[in-house]
Formats: C-alpha cells, sequence, structure tokens
C-alpha cells in the first residue's frame, strides 16, 4: 500500500517538472542584438581630474522594440557607473521579436 502514494507522488511531481516552456515564466534572453545607435557616455570631470580610466560592465534589458528598459552594473569603477548608465540608457538596438539581456563594457579613458 505504502507504493501506491509514492508513484503518484513521483509521477506528480515528474509531471510538474516537465511543464512545457510555454507556460514558464518568459524571461528575457541573453543575446548580441545590433545596436544601432550608441551614444558615448559624458566623461565625469572629476574622473579627468584624478585621470582615472577603466570600464564598467553592465547589462541592459532590452526592449523588442530596441529601447532599453533597464540597466544593471555588473562591476566598473563607482565614479565613472553613472555616465555609463546614462549613456547605455540612450543606445537604441535593432528590433527583435522578444526582449533581450545584453552584455556591455564601456570604456573610459581621459587621453
Amino acid at each position: 500500500m505504502k507504493r501506491i502514494p509514492a508513484a503518484t507522488f513521483l509521477f506528480l511531481f515528474w509531471t510538474l517538472i516537465s511543464v512545457p516552456g510555454s507556460f514558464a515564466q518568459h524571461e528575457p534572453s541573453e543575446s548580441y542584438r545590433k545596436i544601432v545607435n550608441r551614444v558615448l557616455p559624458q566623461y565625469p570631470e572629476i574622473a579627468r581630474s584624478m585621470n582615472l580610466t577603466g570600464s564598467v560592465k553592465a547589462e541592459a534589458v532590452v526592449a523588442p522594440n530596441g529601447v532599453v528598459k533597464s540597466v544593471e552594473v555588473r562591476g566598473g569603477h563607482p565614479v565613472l557607473v553613472r555616465a555609463a548608465q546614462n549613456a547605455i540608457y540612450k543606445w537604441k538596438w535593432a528590433p527583435a521579436p522578444h526582449e533581450t539581456r545584453e552584455p556591455i563594457e564601456v570604456k573610459f579613458d581621459p587621453r
């Protein structure tokens, strides 16, 4: 008798974990869509006075129409982060059938 409830549980568990992806919540996929308009960041004056170089790594969530919905910073000097975010929000990507996550690295050099 104990095997029937265990078998039923296993069947239900297997059914739940094998639900088709169409029922799962849609997550933006990681992509490398073509950038159609890239805006250069304004180099912060404080960074220029410090002769600060470096890069900011970020990930942008881009809507199907190519507009940036959000930017998440993954690393970089805090003095450069805001300038990178401000520039990325102005970027435009080629249209796609769904929203995507785009990895970005913005490099800063005062020269």
